[in-house]
């Protein structure tokens, strides 16, 4: 048996011959992707959402300067640093002191969020990826690099829905980039921090000039969404619901909504295979369906409405892996069948002006993918748009 004096002195014997001085080791950041992102296409390429969580675990802050994600092989996917990393790596509480262009400094026992969304042709998809972190120490600028934060990427592709809604123009509303929009947003109750909107879509109707309602935009029921008949997603079983939540007759004086009746008028279906679909802002007194019902691809269950928090009657819909508002993952989906109209590359303009009309209209046509970020659609075949 070795004394202990003597297993100290080999160690540090081992280590000198090989070079590795005890001073080098540091540590740094605990790297973890919580859940695994799983393919969806969108305009003929994979999309990947997913989340690299940073915890530190250094005594002192660490910067990073660069994130390369890598496949399987270690080879390189894509790399952000400068802008794009600023932009994609937030802290999990924002801190206002902090310039919003700065590189983040993650603090001892912090942690810091970066929000991925990988654009990949179709052959180029990796069966996993890994992570390699390239950080400033404190205040100093040599620089250090971490490897880790690997995940599978699930071989299950996205499960593909009937449209939850007819006929258009509707604007699928979603941007991976909004630091408040559904993609941003963390929820830690029932023990584990969530983002349940990771994929949702809030689905807005319009008229051909692209304004959003008829006569006064204040009035709730003047808007084009309002009272539109929303669709079973698929053949599913009634899991919870709420019909009850009151909504403002004005845009103006909806005010806010505690974090509990944000969603409004609800109700979640069971998809089956740990898939769960969600519709909130619901119209009150508007829901046909009771839990336990059995419903049916395109059966009408309830109409688009004005419930709980929101600027502007719409349909939210999500999937997510539980029924549960705030305490489950968002996952991908794709749509049966649509016709993608155009899109806003200036969201400021949604409401106020038209879209950008599509390039190419005989590749307007769109089956099995989900709706690209701010894309104008169309569902069914018949396309009268309202007057």
């Amino acid at each position: 048996m070795l004394r202990p004096g003597f297993a100290c002195a080999l160690a540090l014997l081992l280590v000198s011959a090989t070079g590795r001085a005890e001073d080098q080791l540091r540590e740094s950041f605990d790297l973890h992707v919580p859940i695994a992102p799983t393919p969806v296409t969108t305009e003929g390429r994979v999309r990947l959402f997913y989340e690299l969580h940073l915890t530190s675990f250094s005594a002192k802050a660490l910067t990073p300067v660069r994130i390369t994600v890598l496949d399987g092989q270690g080879r390189n996917l894509a790399s952000f640093a400068g802008a794009s990393l600023t932009q994609r790596l937030v802290p999990v509480l924002p801190e206002t002191a902090a310039p919003a262009d700065a590189p983040l400094s993650i603090g001892p026992g912090r942690a810091g969020v970066l929000y991925v969304e990988l654009a990949l042709e179709p052959q180029v998809l990796p069966q996993s990826i890994a992570h390699a972190v390239e950080y400033k120490v404190g205040d100093g600028t040599e620089l250090d690099t971490v490897e880790g934060g690997r995940s599978v990427v699930q071989a299950v592709p996205a499960p593909v829905l009937h449209p939850p809604l007819r006929g258009g123009p509707w604007a699928a509303v979603f941007h991976p980039d909004w630091a408040r929009g559904h993609r941003r947003v963390l929820y830690a109750v029932e023990g584990r921090a969530r983002i349940p909107g990771r994929f949702a879509v809030d689905w807005v109707k319009l008229d051909a000039d692209g304004r959003m309602a008829r006569g006064n935009p204040d009035r709730v029921r003047n808007a084009y969404a309002y009272g539109n008949e929303v669709l079973a997603v698929a053949d599913a079983t009634v899991v919870t619901l709420r019909d009850d939540y009151p909504e403002a007759a004005r845009i103006s004086s909806n005010g806010r909504h505690r974090m509990r009746d944000a969603s409004g008028n609800y109700v979640v279906l069971d998809l089956g295979d740990g898939r769960y679909a969600f519709y909130e802002h619901l119209r009150p007194g508007s829901v046909r369906v009771a839990p336990g019902q059995r419903v049916r691809r395109g059966e009408p269950i309830a109409q688009v409405g004005y419930s709980g928090s929101g600027n502007w009657p719409h349909l939210h819909f999500h999937l997510a892996d539980a029924p549960s508002l705030l305490g489950a993952e968002g996952l991908p989906f794709a749509l049966s069948r649509f016709r993608k109209l155009g899109a806003y590359e200036d969201f400021a303009a949604l409401g106020k002006s038209p879209w950008v009309p599509h390039a190419d209209a005989t590749s307007a046509s769109r089956e099995g993918e989900r709706p690209a970020d701010n894309a104008v659609i169309w569902f069914g075949d018949e396309q009268k748009v309202v007057p």
